[in-house]
């Protein structure tokens, strides 16, 4: 039963559904994600590159010929990731146009050679391949020190354009109240955080339960505001011919 409730829970942190409103202090920005990708992810197909992987947290939304986790050589993410491959963090292990689609989330804010690291992702894209690309713009800094940009949806579009990618579809997720009800959750979740998971969620449950449900009633009643939003999601093709 615990390792059930364990399961459920780390499910509830990167895939919200209506639980995770109660114990998910970052239930907006993740669901903001999640549904983003779910909706693009059948533009995801044939043999396909996860950039900086993580745990895989959304293979399962994609139908794919053929799925290869890629993540930073460190003997952390060795540990604690699901990758398949290890890299130096400069050129990918793979031969030029060796996927056809990509998906790369929530990694680019943690390069320090973006110009680089989109090439790369251009260089083993096929010609008219498929990018899934997620970055923050209204967030933290986490992961210290290794976090060093925010991107604006036009900062994006030059970098992308630049490096031989056409954007198709942008998406601002959680543009209105919503927003700064996930900023606000942040901010208790970083002043209350403990070593304890049982008192973490004692103070989800008290402090940012209510303002989740605050931000999902209010949603609906206050207006959007897509120039103030927290994660950039963005469909691009590799241009080129197939």
């Amino acid at each position: 039963m615990l390792t059930r409730l364990k399961r459920f829970y780390a499910a509830q942190m990167m895939c919200p559904s209506f639980p995770g409103l109660f114990i998910n202090p970052f239930y907006f920005a993740r669901k903001g994600l999640y549904d983003s990708i779910r909706d693009l992810a059948p533009s995801i197909t044939g043999r396909v590159l996860d950039v900086g992987c993580g745990t895989q947290p959304y293979r399962r939304l994609f139908v794919t010929a053929e799925y290869t986790g890629m993540e930073l050589d460190t003997q952390e993410n060795r540990v604690f990731k699901r990758a398949d491959v290890f890299y130096s963090g400069h050129t990918f292990p793979f031969d030029s146009e060796s996927f056809d689609s990509l998906v790369c989330s929530q990694v680019l804010e943690h390069v320090f050679t973006p110009r680089e690291f989109v090439r790369e992702l251009h260089r083993v894209l096929r010609p008219g391949g498929a990018l899934l690309l997620t970055v923050p713009f209204v967030w933290d800094e986490h992961e210290q020190p290794y976090d060093c940009a925010r991107y604006t949806s036009f900062g994006l579009r030059a970098l992308m354009t630049e490096a031989g990618f056409e954007i198709v579809e942008h998406i601002k997720t959680m543009g209105d109240v919503r927003m700064l009800c996930q900023l606000t959750n942040a901010y208790l979740y970083k002043v209350t955080v403990s070593k304890s998971p049982y008192l973490n969620l004692f103070s989800t449950l008290l402090l940012m339960a209510p303002i989740n449900l605050l931000g999902a009633a209010a949603r609906f009643v206050t207006p959007s505001n897509l120039d103030l939003y927290l994660d950039n999601v963005i469909l691009a093709r590799k241009v080129g011919q197939e």
